[in-house]
């Protein structure tokens, strides 16, 4: 039975073995070692200031999925969104529920903090994300493109 709850840092060094599968899956060749991965977990979910936050799909102590988080503001007015970062599914439990459940978590996580929008792209390539989403009744959000800025190594270059 697959449960949901928020990750703790005891979870790191499952979620970093999660992670490196989604890497994979996203096509990257080499991880880092685990324990980079465990210390920027912690950074990010578990310090002071946290940048994000996860819900996990755990079936009894196995790890099997995640959805990672962030509140964003403004939205509408005043009000926040909150905005799905990742959302990945183990190879072996896909397709039993784990992500529906993830989602269901992340709505009533966006209904206790208020949030007036739930926002998230998916890769024009991930054809089983986009038909996930299309399942639970949502397609591509016509009136928004996506952009990006990448550090090149060396920082961030804009030419203004």
């Amino acid at each position: 039975m697959i449960t949901i709850s928020a990750a703790v840092p005891g979870d790191a060094l499952a979620m970093a073995t999660l992670l490196e599968e989604m890497d994979r899956f996203y096509g990257t060749v080499e991880a880092e070692p685990a324990d980079d991965r465990v210390r920027q977990i912690n950074d990010a979910l578990f310090s002071s200031q946290p940048a994000a936050c996860a819900l996990l799909g755990r079936d009894g102590v196995r790890l099997a999925g995640i959805a990672a988080y962030s509140f964003l503001w403004p939205a509408i007015g005043l009000t926040r969104s909150l905005y799905l970062k990742e959302l990945y599914v183990g190879a072996e439990y896909r397709r039993r529920g784990v992500a529906g459940l993830l989602m269901r978590a992340l709505v009533e996580v966006a209904g206790r903090h208020g949030c007036s929008r739930v926002e998230w792209t998916t890769d024009t390539s991930n054809i089983d994300a986009q038909a996930f989403y299309e399942k639970l009744g949502l397609g591509p959000y016509p009136s928004k493109v996506f952009y990006r800025m990448e550090d090149t190594g060396v920082g961030f270059d804009i030419p203004i």
